[in-house]
Formats: structure tokens, C-alpha cells, sequence
């Protein structure tokens, strides 16, 4: 491959790392065509954009890119795949269940991850992954929490309301 050549595929890679908030380095090697096919058509059903890449070629995107993600370097042995996302723990999510379907396969194995600004490295940092809340659901967790005193309020109300029409219905029915 001429220097050209890398430099474009570094320009690019750099240009992905940018626009996107989170990525993933994980092994898919020894997949065959069929699981191959499979784990990119279930990418591309969660909106994951994945590519295999050279680790040297991504290590120099990294260090040309915004992001500070140097710590990453150390997961850069053997295959690399990058998976793209806008969402933190959506490719956490999709490597565990692509594991649980495919029980005899231990592919695609998590080696690290850029996310939120922070950068996880290592097999056991999976599960942590998979609990972050994404933007969406943090912001559905505090209108939920905002709306529940309204809904205490209005509920209070209600009761409160129908038990001043029993007792005044009672008084009613006295006289």
C-alpha cells in the first residue's frame, strides 16, 4: 500500500472518529462469512457503522483526531473492528446478544471503548457499557421524575374531590 493510500484511509478513520460520540474496538476475526453477514446486519439494524481496520492505521487517526483517547493504544494487538455509534451502550448491548445467540462463538470480543469522553479498556468494562444511560433515556428519567409530584398533586386532588362529594351526598341523604 503506497503512503498515499494510508494517509487517505487515516484522513478518513480520523474524519469518523470526529463525527461520531462513541466508538468501539472489539475482534471479529475467525467469524465466517455467515455470522460476518450477520453481525453487520444486526450493525446496521442499530444504526452501528462498522469497519476493520489496520492498528496502525488507527492508532495514527487517533492521535490525529479531536478525541483524547490514547489509552486505547493497548488494545490495539491482533484484528480490530471499529464500530460507530451515536448511542454509548447500543454496541455493548448488540456484542451481548450477538454472543447469546451465537453461544459457541466468543465473538465479537470487546477489547476497548471510547465513550462519553472516557475510554474503557478490557473484556470486564462490557457490562459497565451496557448499564450507561444513553442522552435519550436520561432525559425520559428526569421528565419522569419532574412529573411526579404533578401526578401526586393532581391524584390528591381527585380523591380529595370525590370524598367531598361522598360526605356531601351523606349530609344530603340525612336531611
Amino acid at each position: 500500500m503506497k503512503r498515499s493510500e494510508k494517509q487517505t484511509i487515516i484522513d478518513n478513520l480520523v474524519q469518523e472518529i470526529n463525527s461520531y460520540n462513541h466508538f468501539y474496538l472489539a475482534d471479529i476475526a475467525e467469524l465466517d462469512a455467515v455470522k460476518s453477514s450477520e453481525l453487520r446486519r444486526a450493525c446496521f439494524q442499530k444504526d452501528i457503522k462498522l469497519i476493520v481496520v489496520k492498528n496502525t492505521l488507527l492508532k495514527r487517526a487517533i492521535e490525529a483526531s479531536e478525541k483524547n483517547a490514547d489509552e486505547l493504544f493497548v488494545a490495539l494487538k491482533g484484528n480490530t473492528s471499529l464500530m460507530f455509534s451515536n448511542t454509548g451502550n447500543v454496541p455493548a448491548k448488540l456484542i451481548k446478544d450477538f454472543r447469546k445467540k451465537n453461544k459457541k462463538l466468543e465473538k465479537p470480543v470487546f477489547k476497548a471503548a471510547y465513550v462519553e469522553e472516557s475510554v474503557y479498556v478490557g473484556e470486564n468494562q462490557l457490562d459497565i457499557l451496557e448499564s450507561i444511560k444513553s442522552k435519550e433515556e436520561l432525559i425520559g428519567d428526569v421528565i419522569a421524575l419532574l412529573q411526579s409530584p404533578a401526578k401526586n398533586v393532581v391524584s390528591a386532588l381527585q380523591s380529595s374531590g370525590q370524598t367531598l362529594v361522598g360526605v356531601l351526598k351523606t349530609l344530603s341523604e340525612k336531611e
